[in-house]
């Protein structure tokens, strides 16, 4: 079972991030505002529920010289239980609030009421006499309106509060929130990191399907469990197994697999499939612009996928490909276009570069 990042006492591969957390508080430079960027799945949400935990502790235990030397607070400790539960008064979480009153779907994007209370909440005093924290999770989501209302909280922070604002796209930010934050980027895991983390999370998963989990996980332990969860894999392999037909695809095979994704009860396949190709495709670019330094095949046969499609058209074709695809599936979700017609679409295109085309 996957732990939510407020109630997960463990941060596997993050050393390096909470070192530096560590010496801003130890040397009293600790900044009121901090961005804690990377790629999604990797800890960042972890990371900053355990450094809130850590504050709201009152700054964990001592080390040798009375310097606390660990972020880490015991899953029995008061504190732990009640920001794991919801319950610390001198905690707030922003996040996207609910778009029904049954609370099944949350809205696209962070709003201005889901932060209008940042404000008030950091200029009352602490509850417990120690600080106040705020947990933004994730900063990228917010629109213009509550970014604005971030930013004035931002130019004028309150003595003993502290913001944690998780990132995964920090570019898509206002600059001058960047620049009234402290940046902390975190680092994709390892592979080994990741591959022991989906032995706890997924016990049981054969040694094959851990590779090529890891391989598509690219250091995110969240992306490769999702996978596993949604039977990711299993789509991959399917879509490099139509793929590798190219450049005469099996016509008949992938009307069968566009039917499939195309019902009703395949709405998380779709998007998986999607996000797969997509990502597949950019990393045909990546591996077109270095020559293919680095690449290392998820199931068997990329490599040489890979190297006939880049044979037959150019870096750039490809390049306008992912955009147009990446387009196309963007327009399917959000105004409702045929699903399978999309999917046709996307398999042909990509065998007419194939043929050369």
């Amino acid at each position: 079972m996957t732990l939510e990042p407020r109630a997960n006492p463990e941060l596997a591969g993050q050393g390096e991030a909470e070192a530096v957390f560590l010496d801003a508080f130890n040397s009293g430079r600790l900044a009121h505002a901090w961005l804690l960027t990377g790629p999604k799945g990797i800890g960042k949400a972890t990371f900053a529920f355990r450094i809130a935990r850590f504050m709201l502790a009152g700054g964990g235990e001592g080390g040798l010289f009375g310097a606390p030397t660990t972020l880490g607070l015991e899953p029995t400790h008061p504190v732990f239980r009640r920001i794991a539960s919801g319950g610390h008064a001198d905690l707030l979480t922003v996040e996207r609030g609910w778009s029904d009153d049954k609370k099944t779907k949350r809205r696209g994007e962070i709003v201005i009421d889901d932060v209008r209370g940042i404000g008030g909440f950091l200029s009352l005093t602490s509850a417990e006499g120690g600080w106040r924290v705020v947990v933004v999770d994730a900063a990228d989501e917010m629109n213009r309106n509550a970014a604005n209302a971030v930013l004035k909280v931002l130019e004028e922070p309150p003595s003993r509060a502290l913001i944690l604002m998780v990132s995964h796209s920090p570019g898509r930010l206002l600059p001058t929130i960047r620049s009234r934050c402290r940046r902390l980027a975190l680092k994709p895991l390892s592979d080994a990191v990741v591959q022991d983390l989906l032995d706890k999370g997924q016990p049981g998963l054969p040694a094959a399907d851990k590779t090529a989990l890891t391989g598509l996980a690219e250091g995110s332990i969240g992306r490769a469990l999702d996978l596993a969860e949604q039977g990711g894999l299993d789509l991959y392999r399917e879509m490099i197994g139509l793929l590798s037909a190219a450049p005469r695809l099996d016509i008949p095979a992938l009307h069968a697999f566009a039917d499939k994704m195309a019902r009703p009860e395949s709405d998380g396949a779709w998007r998986t499939l999607t996000e797969l190709l997509c990502w597949w495709l950019a990393r045909l670019v990546r591996a077109g612009g270095t020559g293919g330094a680095g690449l290392s095949e998820v199931v068997a046969g990329e490599s040489a996928l890979m190297t006939r499609l880049l044979a037959a058209a150019g870096l750039e074709r490809w390049l306008e490909v992912w955009k147009k695809l990446r387009t196309l599936f963007a327009r399917v979700d959000a105004v409702n276009l045929d699903r399978k017609q999309a999917l046709l679409t996307a398999f042909l295109t990509v065998e007419r570069l194939a043929q050369g085309k």
